[in-house]
């Protein structure tokens, strides 16, 4: 449970706490983008993602999704429920390019856009660029500008602070609009699941349930010492969350914090040959991403899952950033030897470059998915 980073002194505010934020979210956007490009593909379901043995769901349609499939699923138990599911390869090129195209509308109302992936950003609409002065219009007038441009929908939830956007744009999905004006805040938050909060997963919900906390209004009711006995550096976080409070700034340009790249096999395998030649591909994806984002960093990563899906990790940092797609494969293939010979096989393989641009976080890496399907971090 990782609460979202704290940057609520991060520089000078008109109103402290009390902005005009925009949380956007494309609806199923991979799968979208599939049935925009492929008509006969509308009003069936669709998953984005690999469709073999060892495949997994990046996303699928909302028709889909009434069969109980959802993202990260592995393709076996998505077929198993909806057997009729008509599965598409990731075009992550495609995405990208309309992932730009919303981009463009975004700026033409503020300038301070906080992309949060391809398919969802935070706005400060504070002081918007056109002068409109309603967020909850600016909403409106953004999902309609969406729709016509690229023919896909989107949600957004507009409220006084990123916590509480973010919350709303999920709230009426798909093609909604949910606003939490100042005051409504701690209500709102009070009658929601503790697992609807960022950064609470299954493990902590579980957690929060065994202490007698199952809603906004449970967590509220516990003081901060309860929660720091129970939850340590999380506490703060959490109770400021409870009542519907977080002061952290709508950041444009965000820095990248890891560039990488996995690979889940067809099979488990543990041969040092061919661990060897699957890095070899892995350092070639993901140098190309480094080079291309003119990128620098100190911390190279390495993850094995093993066939029971535990994770082995091993990172080595240098003074100075990698400099050459030689050096990087040194490190990447001098911490592949560190573990071999294996002590049981694997299922996947991931490497990433960390602490890009002074950044002092190593995030692990994020997947790629199927056989070499590229996801952007």
């Amino acid at each position: 449970m990782a609460p979202p980073p704290d940057d609520s002194d991060d520089g000078p505010e008109p109103v402290r706490g009390l902005r005009k934020v925009i949380h956007v979210d494309m609806d199923a956007f991979y799968a979208s983008v599939e049935q925009r490009d492929e008509p006969a593909l509308r009003g069936k379901p669709v998953a984005v993602g690999g469709d073999g043995p060892r495949g997994v769901l990046t996303t699928c349609s909302y028709e889909a999704r009434r069969f109980g499939c959802r993202s990260a699923m592995p393709s076996v138990t998505a077929r198993r429920l909806c057997p009729d599911l008509i599965f598409r390869r990731p075009r992550f090129d495609v995405y990208t390019a309309v992932s730009r195209q919303i981009r463009e509308i975004f700026l033409d109302y503020t300038p301070l856009v906080e992309p949060l992936s391809l398919d969802e950003a935070f706005l400060d609409v504070t002081e918007d660029s056109k002068g409109i002065g309603s967020a909850t219009r600016i909403a409106q007038l953004i999902r309609g500008r969406i729709k016509a441009e690229t023919g896909l929908t989107a949600s957004a939830g507009v409220s006084y602070n990123k916590f509480l956007a973010k919350l709303a744009s999920d709230q009426n999905k798909p093609d909604g609009i949910c606003v939490i004006r100042p005051g409504e805040g701690a209500q709102f938050v009070a009658a929601l699941p503790v697992r609807r909060f960022f950064g609470i997963g299954p493990r902590g919900a579980e957690k929060m349930a065994a202490l007698g906390i199952e809603t906004g209004a449970d967590l509220a009711a516990k003081d901060i010492d309860f929660l720091r006995q129970h939850f340590g550096s999380q506490a703060d976080y959490l109770y400021r969350a409870a009542r519907g409070i977080d002061l952290r700034r709508v950041k444009a340009n965000r820095p990248r914090k890891s560039l990488g790249a996995e690979r889940t096999f067809a099979r488990d395998i543990s041969s040092g040959t061919e661990l060897r030649a699957t890095l070899e591909k892995i350092i070639a994806i993901t140098w190309e991403r480094i080079e291309r984002s003119a990128a620098q960093g100190r911390t190279v990563t390495l993850k094995l899952k093993h066939a029971d899906f535990s994770n082995l990790t091993r990172a080595r940092s240098t003074a100075q950033p990698v400099a050459s797609r030689a050096e990087f494969a040194a490190i990447a293939h001098a911490l592949l030897d560190e573990v071999l010979p294996l002590a049981q096989p694997i299922r996947l393989m991931g490497l990433t470059l960390s602490q890009l641009d002074g950044d002092d976080d190593a995030p692990a890496p994020l997947p790629v998915g199927g056989d070499a399907q590229l996801s952007l971090l």
